[in-house]
C-alpha cells in the first residue's frame, strides 16, 4: 500500500511549496503528488490552481506572469511557488514524483524534464507517474516518450478511465475514492492496472478503502495510513 503525500503533507504545511514536500518526505511517503502550470515565459511552476489568488498574496493568472514575478509572491510561512526542477532536487530520489498535468501545455516540458533527469542525473522512469484529468495531455506524453509512466485521473467515469488506461497503456487510475469499491478496483487490478484514488483523508475512509486492497492512497495526512 503506497502512501502518497497529496501536494506534499497539504494537512499540515502549506501545500505545493517544498516545506510541505519535505514534511511529506520526512513522513517517509513513498510517493509525493504536485500540480504544474506554465508560467508566462514557459517555466514549469508547482502550482494547483490557474490563478495565484487562494494560495499566494498576489493575484492573477499563473501563465501572465514570469517566472521572476511568480517568485515575488508569498505563500504561507515566507513560502515561494517552487519550479518543478526544484522539487525534483529537494526529492533526490527519496520518493517518486507524481506530477499531474493541469493542461495540455505542460505536457512537453515535463517529458523533457524526465529525460532529462533520467539520461544526466541517473533517475530512473519509475520515479516519474505524470497524471491529469486532460487525457489529451497524457497522449502527448504517450507520444513523446513511451517509458513515462502515466495514470489516468476520473472523479466520474471509471469505465471510461480504464478503457482509456487500457488504451493508452496507462500505469494507474487515480479515481475519487467515492467510485471504488472493492469488485470494481479488483477488475482494474485484474486489467493489470494500478488504483490510487484521492483525496482520503479521514480515518474512516483511510480504512474502508485500505479494505478493498488499492495499490497506493494519495492523501493530506501521509501519517494516517
Amino acid at each position: 500500500m503506497l502512501k502518497i503525500g497529496h501536494r506534499g503533507a497539504k494537512g499540515y504545511e502549506p501545500e505545493n511549496t517544498l516545506l510541505s514536500f519535505q514534511k511529506a518526505l520526512n513522513m517517509q511517503v513513498d510517493g509525493i503528488e504536485l500540480d504544474v502550470h506554465l508560467s508566462a515565459d514557459g517555466e514549469l511552476m508547482v502550482i494547483h490552481d490557474e490563478t495565484i489568488d487562494r494560495t499566494t498574496n498576489g493575484i492573477g493568472f499563473v501563465n501572465q506572469l514570469s517566472l521572476r514575478e511568480l517568485k515575488q509572491l508569498r505563500i504561507i510561512n515566507e513560502q515561494e511557488i517552487p519550479t518543478l526542477q526544484e522539487v525534483f532536487e529537494l526529492v533526490n530520489q527519496d520518493c517518486f514524483i507524481n506530477i499531474e498535468l493541469k493542461n495540455y501545455d505542460t505536457a512537453t516540458k515535463v517529458v523533457k524534464l524526465i529525460e532529462k533527469y533520467v539520461s544526466k542525473k541517473n533517475w530512473r522512469y519509475d520515479h516519474f507517474l505524470v497524471s491529469s484529468f486532460d487525457w489529451n495531455a497524457l497522449q502527448q506524453v504517450r507520444f513523446l516518450n513511451d517509458k513515462i509512466q502515466i495514470g489516468v485521473l476520473t472523479e466520474t467515469d471509471l469505465d471510461l478511465a480504464l478503457a482509456f488506461a487500457k488504451f493508452i497503456q496507462a500505469k494507474s487510475i487515480h479515481p475519487h475514492f467515492h467510485l471504488l469499491t472493492k469488485e470494481n478496483t479488483a477488475k482494474i487490478q485484474q486489467k493489470g492496472i494500478q488504483v490510487f484514488p484521492w483525496t482520503i483523508n479521514e480515518t474512516e475512509d483511510i480504512q474502508k478503502i485500505i479494505s478493498f486492497k488499492v495499490n497506493g492512497i494519495i492523501t493530506d495526512f501521509p501519517n494516517r495510513i
